[in-house]
């Protein structure tokens, strides 16, 4: 019958501690919950804002190409009494502006007539020494049937042009994108097809720069828990390809909704697995061009603070649940004291 007495006064003991351990076991989660919901909002609002600050930096380097590109080819067109004062015409500005790899003039054939059916006076830099010049028009380049030369013509405007790949086995070969404006005579005859040209080795450079830059931003990391941070920056055109990444990192969208986002310059956020990685991709439009800018951040970089949190809220829990556990022995304890003593007096 004692032994019984004992196991009915233990039983308040125990129901009280699994109704202790279950509330701190719904608050811990409550709290997890909360906590992980607000990084995730945080990850949202942080990753957009240096999504659109990039490509607003990209979009000030090209609006400065364009503004250049412009003062360039105006010189061009005050200079078109002979080909020796169209190339000093591209010299001379050509220093304003290092971002832009070469300028030229593709001349419709027979403008000049010693210089014959090709004639395209480049600009260009092979290395951080300088500018040079070139004469790239020939049979073998042959500019009349390239697309942004058929485009001007048919557009008579600027634009521009989409990415592609030049080789000619020189240090000029490489992927690029040119603006490109046409030149018309008084009576609105093409004189030549203007251009300037940004190469993506190039940009590439720029967006890891930034990428740099806003990983040591103290300012922008100064309350952020996460101290390591994966994520990097790629251009995509308008059909999803990948134009510029960082090396070995090559992203190949086929989700036709993103697809119909970059087409249609829209903002968005999309979760995806790149090289086996689960990564979460927020992208938006470059203004002037086709072009987005995306933000590829591996999941890992959203989640990595959470687990501090986690930490804190289990050790929070045990230390809880011991203290409560503690009490509640210590109560029994002193309660089963109180009783002996009163059987003894009644004994």
């Amino acid at each position: 019958m004692e032994e019984t007495s004992k196991t009915i006064k233990k039983r308040p003991k125990r129901i009280a501690i699994i109704t202790v351990a279950l509330v701190i076991l719904a608050i811990s989660s409550i709290a997890f919950w909360i906590c992980y919901q607000a990084m995730k909002a945080e990850s949202h609002a942080r990753y957009m804002g240096i999504m659109k600050s990039s490509a607003q930096n990209v979009s000030r380097t090209i609006r400065g190409v364009e503004m250049n590109a412009k003062n360039v080819f105006e010189e061009v067109a005050e200079h078109l009494d002979s080909a020796e004062d169209v190339i000093k015409a591209l010299e001379s500005k050509a220093y304003f502006n290092l971002d832009v790899k070469g300028y030229f003039a593709a001349f419709e054939p027979n403008y000049f007539p010693e210089k014959g059916i090709w004639f395209e006076p480049y600009i260009y830099q092979p290395d951080a020494r300088g500018f040079e010049y070139r004469q790239v028009g020939s049979a073998r380049h042959n500019y009349m049937k390239s697309s942004w030369y058929l485009k001007a013509k048919a557009t008579r405007a600027t634009f521009w042009s989409d990415p592609y790949y030049y080789y000619d086995g020189t240090s000029m070969s490489g992927h690029y994108c040119t603006f490109v404006k046409p030149l018309y005579s008084e009576g609105g005859k093409l004189i030549c097809v203007c251009g300037a040209d940004m190469t993506f080795e190039w940009m590439e450079q720029e967006l890891e720069w930034q990428d740099e830059t806003s990983r040591r931003n103290a300012l922008l990391n100064k309350y952020h828990p996460n101290t390591v941070f994966d994520y990097y920056t790629i251009l995509l055109d308008k059909d999803g390809t990948c134009v510029a990444h960082p090396q070995n990192k090559v992203v190949s969208i086929t989700d036709k909704d993103i697809i119909k986002d970059l087409a249609d310059k829209k903002s968005g956020v999309a979760n995806m697995d790149i090289d086996g990685v689960p990564c979460t991709l927020f992208y938006g439009p470059i203004d002037f061009v086709d072009w987005t800018l995306a933000i590829v951040v591996p999941k890992q970089d959203i989640l990595r603070p959470m687990l501090p949190i986690a930490m804190v809220l289990s050790l929070a829990g045990v230390i809880g649940f011991l203290v409560v556990w503690l009490a509640l022995r210590r109560i029994q304890t002193t309660t089963e004291d109180k009783e002996v003593k009163t059987d003894e007096k009644v004994d």
